[in-house]
């Protein structure tokens, strides 16, 4: 799984007219699922994310981590984070994982995220998104297992 993690003072997802997910401060979370990935990778990520120490503390150091700050995370499906690029001009997404499996395992991932206490809004699978963000720093993570 990849995970490209922004810090946001609050993002929103729409789809159509509808807005489908939206926070304030916390994190906008770009997931990609690859064919070999399972509850594992998902598991590691959720982890790795709830206690990343991305935050700015009093002292203006980042070592406050998104639990700490009582923080949302805006889950966002991604598949073209497995993008290959290396050939030609159109990227390959042969190793994204296929619908069937990505979708499961990125409910899980929010899941297993929540269950951190960590409020979450989603994306819509499969749906042609528009996704606003105000970027706090800006700060970006990019997360893979």
């Amino acid at each position: 799984m990849r995970v490209l993690v922004q810090r946001v003072a609050n993002a929103k997802v729409t789809v159509g007219e509808t807005v489908t997910g939206e926070i304030g401060k916390g994190v906008l979370l770009l997931v990609g699922v690859g064919k070999q990935d399972t509850k594992a990778e998902a598991d590691w990520l959720a982890n790795k994310i709830s206690g990343l120490r991305i935050f700015e503390d009093e002292a203006g150091a980042t070592n406050l981590s998104l639990m700490d700050v009582e923080g949302s995370a805006l889950v966002v499906s991604q598949f073209t984070l497995y993008a290959d690029t290396r050939k030609g001009r159109r990227p390959s997404f042969i190793n994204a994982a296929l619908p069937d499996q990505a979708e499961p395992l990125v409910t899980y991932f929010a899941n297993q995220l929540a269950e951190k206490g960590i409020p979450i809004a989603h994306g819509q699978f499969g749906a042609h998104m528009k996704v606003e963000l105000l970027n706090d720093g800006p700060f970006t993570v990019w997360l893979e297992r």
